[in-house]
């Protein structure tokens, strides 16, 4: 099988892997937007996660191809190579309607009635992470695993752990005595994985812009196996240091232009103002296959015949207008008195933060929680392979430079409903900077 990607051109489909492409659960993505309310600013932006996935099973073939291109593949190989291309290939399957916004009227996870090997000890609101693991490892689609489980030995359970982080058995992914899971994580989740490498190549083209574009086959030429302690991690080459720098800004620029669109934004502020005040007129169901019929088209008819004052300005995208905005922490000041203003006086507002939405590094420059940190390689050709590495934080400042002084806060406030004097008084607030 074979498909068509304007992105990266032909992607080839193996045959134990279709049956698991034309399920339900994985059609269900062909009606959930990538970028849930940008086509609202963006009109090209309605790709969807259907495709993006099949890109990021294709991007990571690519990179394990590359990296491990001085391996032989025997058994154990290709069902490392087929649970990688798999977990790529599902790692969104679990994503509920327009994005991330709708995970707020998720039931407890304890509801979902995961298998022990994944259920957290304590009961918490579930996430699209949880409802990703029970399509996997326990629904209907799970049967569809067969193909590749008699060919390749693959097993779900496995695919899930890796999707998640959570190494569920190191003999499936040892060999040789180097357990592989770290770099294979890495590939699915990390700063630098495939995920990455597709969406901000795919929403640049759809989206008609130009700052998520980066060369592609240079980064993925540059990737390095990095032993350490028996563990193989994602590695860079320390000459390409700099071509991750410009990687990071690349999603950088559209964090700034596209992700964190005032627009967008606001309109998921919105949304979640209408599950608040909307007394559950839309709630996501613990049971996993009532859950296949939960995509945009499903939310949108419900917001459409709601009588909701937010699910009607949503559909209508009448966004209350952007009063207030700051870039780093030199506003920040003026940024609490005029929040403090607005709620001294009972003025309705919304307010728009992308502070832990960019990026796991940047907190205060802190990489203690990163679990499988990325290692920079420095290659010794003289000393016969002992190379040097470090962890790519070590390397790059530009984790430090964007864990305060880039963040963005907004708000939004209606001022057809606000008196003169009020205006003028927020406006006075606004340029005592």
């Amino acid at each position: 099988m074979e498909i068509r990607d304007p992105v990266h051109g032909s992607i080839k489909i193996q045959k134990e892997e279709v049956q698991i492409l034309e399920h339900p659960f994985f059609q269900r993505l062909r009606n959930i937007k990538q970028l849930g309310f940008s086509e609202y600013v963006f009109p090209g932006a309605t790709h969807t996660r259907y495709l993006h996935s099949i890109g990021v099973m294709h991007v990571v073939t690519k990179v394990f191809d590359t990296v491990f291109k001085d391996i032989t593949y025997d058994s154990d190989w290709l069902r490392l190579r087929e649970t990688v291309r798999l977990a790529c290939l599902l790692h969104d399957i679990g994503h509920a309607p327009l994005s991330h916004t709708t995970e707020f009227v998720m039931p407890q996870v304890s509801e979902l009635k995961l298998p022990k090997a994944f259920a957290p000890k304590n009961d918490r609101q579930a996430s699209h992470e949880d409802y990703t693991i029970k399509s996997i490892v326990d629904s209907s689609f799970t049967e569809s695993f067969k193909g590749v489980s008699e060919k390749f030995g693959v097993k779900p359970t496995m695919i899930a752990g890796l999707i998640i982080g959570e190494c569920l058995d190191d003999d499936y992914f040892t060999i040789n005595g180097t357990n592989y899971f770290p770099i294979l994580h890495q590939l699915v989740s990390s700063e630098m994985d495939c995920d990455r490498m597709d969406y901000l190549l795919r929403d640049s083209y759809f989206c008609g812009v130009s700052y998520g574009k980066f060369d592609l086959d240079w980064i993925i030429d540059n990737l390095r196996k990095a032993e350490v302690d028996n563990k193989c991690y994602l590695g860079i080459s320390e000459r390409a240091v700099s071509t991750f720098d410009d990687f990071l800004l690349c999603r950088f620029h559209m964090f700034l232009m596209v992700y964190f669109h005032y627009k967008a934004v606001c309109l998921e502020k919105m949304l979640e103002r209408y599950f608040a005040s909307s007394n559950n007129e839309y709630s996501i169901p613990a049971d996993i296959e009532e859950y296949l019929h939960h995509d945009d088209h499903f939310l949108m008819k419900v917001l459409r015949g709601s009588k909701n004052e937010w699910a009607s300005k949503i559909i209508l995208n009448n966004i209350p207008p952007k009063i207030f905005e700051t870039f780093g922490t030199d506003q920040l000041k003026t940024l609490d008195e005029i929040e403090s203003y607005l709620k001294e006086n009972n003025i309705d507002f919304i307010k728009c933060s992308s502070s832990g939405r960019l990026s796991k590094y940047y907190m205060d420059g802190d990489n203690s929680s990163n679990k499988y940190p990325i290692k920079v390689v420095r290659e010794q050709p003289i000393l016969k392979g002992r190379n040097f590495i470090q962890n790519i934080n070590e390397a790059t400042d530009l984790f430090e430079k964007f864990s305060k002084s880039h963040r963005v806060n907004r708000l939004h406030c209606d001022f057809k409903e606000l008196s003169d004097k009020q205006i003028q008084e927020i406006r006075n607030l606004a340029d005592s900077l």
